[in-house]
């Protein structure tokens, strides 16, 4: 049986991606999993928001529990770290930094790691997570670059007007795979934009996205719009997509 000390070793490298689209480097979070041996090559999540998701998410705890407990696949985590003051125009899909900072994840984020980690250069092999506007932006950098990105966990998704639209663009998305989860909570949410309901705009979301044919793994569990509960519910997502047959 492993212990609690075993779960909290972990190995975290700080890496400064250069940009030349966002004109100024982004500090990203890698996590190497137990027995991370170079000579393998390992899925990888790519997260938003990427210092939340080991600060308040605890990813990289939950993930040693899955990998050492439950024979998980191993994997490679990487927190892609954002300016609060930048967040929304970055995040959101009318953002006026959202292209660019699409374009930095496909065409810079992406080739830097693949050239230092053996992360799987596959659209199968690559994963996408984020919470609220984290979710939003990278549901659409899978839309947008389905060569790249099959996979989006999102937690409570801020999945407004813009995406709906964004969707109805799309004739297929059976290639498309997303575990979503919404607390039941979260029926007034008040944001720096607005007051909205994320459990009409996720149910709107996954019907939308079930019409166009993508495969839809959809949670409602009673929760708020808040850390505590994505890092409850997080564990079943990593699950979702790294334990069983996703990536056979």
């Amino acid at each position: 049986m492993d212990t609690l000390a075993d779960y909290l070793k972990r190995t975290i490298v700080k890496e400064e991606v250069p940009s030349s689209l966002l004109g100024e480097p982004r500090s990203v979070k890698v996590y190497l999993p137990p027995g991370y041996n170079e000579l393998l090559t390992y899925p990888v999540l790519y997260c938003q928001d990427g210092n939340d998701f080991f600060t308040m998410g605890r990813i990289a705890t939950l993930t040693n529990k899955l990998i050492l407990d439950e024979g998980m696949e191993p994997i490679i985590i990487v927190g892609v770290s954002v300016d609060r003051s930048k967040r929304t125009s970055e995040y959101s899909a009318t953002g006026a930094r959202n292209h660019t900072y699409k374009q930095f994840f496909a065409e810079e984020l992406l080739p830097y790691m693949e050239q230092r980690y053996p992360v799987r250069q596959t659209a199968q092999g690559r994963v996408l997570a984020g919470d609220s506007l984290g979710g939003t932006v990278s549901l659409h950098l899978a839309l947008d670059y389905p060569d790249l990105f099959h996979g989006v966990l999102s937690l409570s998704g801020a999945f407004f007007q813009p995406t709906l639209e964004r969707i109805g663009q799309e004739s297929d998305l059976s290639w498309l795979r997303l575990w979503m989860v919404v607390g039941l909570q979260e029926t007034a949410v008040e944001t720096h934009i607005g007051t909205f309901d994320f459990v009409d705009c996720n149910r709107r979301t996954r019907q939308a996205l079930a019409d166009k044919q993508a495969k839809v793994t959809y949670v409602e569990d009673a929760g708020e719009h808040l850390w505590g509960f994505w890092q409850r519910m997080l564990p079943d997502g990593l699950r979702h997509f790294f334990s069983g047959l996703y990536f056979k």
